[in-house]
């Protein structure tokens, strides 16, 4: 397969993808478009950046446009639940692109903006409806949502959604949808839940499994900082100010301290922007659109913006705090180095993130190299025997791009 007029597609779609600059499919979308337009359930283990929503918008726009039909009132054809309110808009934006030149009607139904304007989007009937699970129960409640007509369910980033408490809420919503239809099931991981909830839905589903294109460790240059506890906000400011950023995304382990680390940099003269789940939608919206048209350049957030969130031009990642969840660092750094480019992820670990730090690296298979700040109370002690070693001299250590200043500067 070497391009996507091999698949049959319709002409309007194969222009949109050729306005975009789609010339080759990647491996899921190989692998997934015709079962796809077969009509055949999938499911499919697959990381962001793979290609993974036009591997199932692309054959559902050719399936819409190949069969155009008035769509019954407050009802769709297909039914996307993705978990988040960044990514669903961002999927639904993606159907919008690829069907540029085709007629598709598509809505969106997410929490944290006023619910009429949705109301009224889905009165007359849509082709696509992208939602998160619970304003979409919302809207099915009162009246103003049918799922009785549901032609394709989409469920993306399973096990996200296990991991934010939708799995009953899906449930509840699959309840409602017809049993003859299409199921589509895209996950990361497939923890035991996920595969019981994905034995619930599918069908006899065909299996496709894919990798990104290059190994984490190719595209990204991963660097370990280490350094005590309370030294952490100003080795955070150095880094920015010692490192060639384009785009940085700053990743905090609670929303408080999203906030908080965006009060410090702000309080040292440098520009961020918190997001995260207390953030209304409009403002969540709007600090998006600056950090993805490069008014915004330094953005702190939660791992609400560790998968699916795809902006162009992330140079680095910041581990300001380690997740609670081994995988999400993987999901983390990999808001950078994509598209073919290289992405540096940077992450502070005190003595009390050893451990956390080590199962990630056991996760990964690969040892990441530390850099030690003895400016900042750098530790001495050996991430793999936990033996005392001389500490580096730091002329060999650091890269050019990489000589933070002292604290006291």
């Amino acid at each position: 397969m070497t391009a996507f007029h091999h698949f049959g597609l319709a002409e309007p779609i194969t222009r949109a993808l050729a306005d975009e600059q789609y010339a080759i499919p990647t491996p899921i979308q190989v692998e997934t478009i015709p079962l796809v337009l077969a009509r055949r359930d999938v499911v499919g283990i697959a990381q962001t950046g793979t290609g993974k929503t036009a591997a199932f918008a692309v054959p559902l726009l050719d399936r819409i446009s190949a069969a155009p039909r008035q769509v019954e009132r407050k009802a769709c054809r297909v039914l996307v639940l993705s978990p988040t309110r960044e990514l669903s808009a961002q999927i639904a934006e993606s159907f919008k692109i690829y069907g540029r030149h085709v007629r598709v009607r598509v809505a969106l139904a997410i929490g944290g903006v006023p619910i009429g304007p949705q109301m009224r989007a889905l009165a007359g009937g849509v082709d696509v409806l992208v939602a998160t699970p619970g304003r979409l129960l919302d809207l099915a409640q009162t009246g103003a949502a049918r799922l009785d007509r549901v032609e394709v369910l989409v469920l993306d980033e399973a096990d996200r959604m296990l991991d934010m408490g939708f799995i009953h809420d899906i449930r509840r919503i699959v309840a409602k949808l017809p049993k003859q239809r299409q199921n589509l099931f895209f996950s990361a991981t497939m923890p035991r839940e996920i595969a019981e909830l994905a034995r619930e839905i599918l069908r006899n589903p065909a299996q496709v499994a894919v990798s990104p294109a290059a190994p984490t460790a190719e595209r990204i240059e991963q660097r370990i900082v280490h350094l005590d506890g309370p030294a952490k906000p100003a080795a955070l400011t150095d880094i920015l100010r010692g490192e060639p950023i384009g785009r940085a995304l700053i990743f905090t382990r609670t929303k408080h301290g999203a906030d908080k680390v965006t009060r410090a940099l702000v309080k040292s003269g440098i520009a961020a922007e918190a997001i995260h789940g207390n953030k209304s939608q409009n403002q969540r919206g709007r600090v998006l659109a600056g950090f993805r048209d490069g008014r915004l350049r330094i953005l702190v957030a939660t791992d609400i913006a560790a998968r699916g969130i795809d902006v162009d031009g992330i140079t680095h990642v910041i581990n300001y705090d380690l997740p609670n969840v081994p995988e999400s660092y993987v999901h983390r750094i990999g808001r950078t180095g994509r598209a073919g480019n290289q992405g540096r992820a940077i992450t502070i670990v005190t003595p009390v993130d050893e451990l956390s730090m080590r199962a990630i690296e056991k996760l990964m298979g690969q040892t990441v190299k530390r850099v030690f700040l003895p400016d900042f109370g750098g530790t001495k002690t050996s991430e793999a025997v936990g033996k005392p070693f001389a500490r580096p001299n730091r002329s060999a250590v650091f890269t050019r791009s990489f000589r933070p200043r002292r604290a006291s500067r």
